[in-house]
């Protein structure tokens, strides 16, 4: 009896194992130091041997790659909204921003100056998006955009405003955001 070799099938159970792999990596880079994120807790987590996890993802840092990847093109997706020309649009996409990625963004934070470099690159690049972001959803409605303004602005929609209210006091979602939209409307209507 000859086996049927079905690649269709293979590519499928190859892609979710992936996705397995690339999910735990994730959750581990949201609650640990990047340090403890090694081969084997990724293999354990993925319920998979440490062979399997170098076969789909090559190494730990492809794991890491992959994990880079993804939540780039989901902060892509939630922040470059055409929606954001107004406060409340631009509010609501970043506080959900921060309800789906706060807790991985916060763990890199505290890791920043503890010289991993993954981290130091990924606060960086996470600091310089969130600027532009500030300036494209909010320069336009300044009267005097001046650098200290779009300051400003980058401080009341820091990640570190929305962990205050959300973590740390455990306002609600919509408490939080209604914060926000306060402190950005007091700064746009200031002279």
């Amino acid at each position: 009896m000859t086996r049927t070799y079905n690649m269709a099938r293979r590519s499928e159970s190859a892609s979710r194992t992936n996705e397995r792999i690339a999910d735990c990596t994730e959750e581990l880079l949201s609650s640990l130091p990047i340090g403890e994120v090694t081969l084997q807790a990724i293999a354990t987590g993925s319920g998979v041997s440490v062979q399997t996890v170098l076969r789909h993802m090559g190494s730990r840092d492809g794991c890491l790659a992959a994990v880079r990847e993804r939540v780039s093109a989901r902060i892509q997706d939630q922040l470059a909204d055409p929606a954001d020309e107004d406060v409340e649009s631009a509010i609501t996409n970043l506080c959900a921003h921060y309800e789906a990625e706060g807790r991985l963004v916060l763990n890199l934070l505290r890791q920043e100056d503890t010289g991993d470099e993954l981290a130091k690159e990924a606060v960086a690049t996470g600091r310089t998006f969130h600027r532009t972001w500030v300036e494209r959803c909010f320069q336009p409605m300044l009267a005097d955009p001046t650098q200290a303004a779009i300051d400003a602005l980058v401080v009341a929609t820091d990640i570190y405003v929305w962990k205050v209210l959300r973590l740390d006091l455990h306002r609600s979602a919509a408490a939080t955001q209604a914060v926000m939209s306060q402190l950005v409307h007091a700064q746009l209507e200031s002279k």
